[in-house]
């Protein structure tokens, strides 16, 4: 009983910050998908989040996903927020929400492969590397576009967002940066109105600056450990 208390209150709080950063930069409530990061949690610990009345989980491996998904069923809506390997797409093309992480045109060009044989159209995000981090993957501020102009043309795929995965700080104030150069990249490639493409997510944000990233206008914050704990 104890941990059920304790995801709820979680969940009460995570959301009731979401709501303050909301209204701090003059934005509803709606604006932004609580996306729960569910990666190494049991399938019972997902139906105690799902008892709290959340629907949207991300996981990071294909491989869990899959075993979740098996579980619990489509009806949740699932999005793949972590690294994805060209060879594991046929795994969730048709089967997830939403592809977080598409870090180069050869992975959307996968995606696209599978999409297409499948017979359905799959929302993806591109991954931005903003801070330019050796260990983190994604594109850079200035390939993001030509990227963008490249996937767009490939079938079954649409572009509806960026996302980004901030440097790990004590200090959430570090990132805002990061999430200003991925808002106003966002900005820029929705005025180039090019076809198959709309700027209407910004995934950025996680546990420890997901407010920051509000403030900055993300649509989708990732939380994992303040709504689950730590692993």
């Amino acid at each position: 009983m104890e941990q059920t208390v304790c995801l709820k209150e979680n969940f009460e709080q995570v959301r009731k910050n979401i709501r303050r950063a909301c209204e701090r930069s003059g934005r509803s409530y709606d604006s932004v998908t609580l996306i729960a990061v569910s990666k190494f949690k049991p399938v019972s610990m997902i139906q105690e989040a799902i008892e709290c009345g959340q629907n949207v989980f991300g996981e990071n491996r294909v491989q869990e996903l899959c075993e979740k998904m098996e579980v619990l069923g489509e009806d949740i809506s699932w999005h793949m927020i972590g690294h994805l390997q060209q060879n594991k797409v046929k795994y969730i093309v048709g089967k997830v929400k939403r592809i977080h992480s598409v870090d180069s045109v050869a992975l959307a060009e996968q995606i696209s492969k599978e999409a297409v044989k499948k017979g359905v159209t799959v929302s993806i995000l591109l991954e931005v590397n903003v801070a330019e981090e050796e260990s983190k993957f994604g594109f850079s501020l200035e390939e993001t576009e030509a990227a963008v102009r490249k996937i767009a043309v490939l079938p079954g795929i649409h572009i509806c967002g960026l996302m980004t995965i901030a440097p790990f700080v004590e200090n959430p104030e570090e990132n805002r940066v990061y999430f200003k150069k991925l808002y106003q990249l966002s900005v820029d490639i929705n005025g180039k109105n090019i076809d198959n493409v709309d700027m209407s997510e910004l995934s950025m944000g996680m546990t420890g600056d997901y407010e920051v990233a509000i403030e900055e206008g993300a649509t989708m914050v990732r939380v994992g450990t303040g709504l689950f704990g730590s692993r």
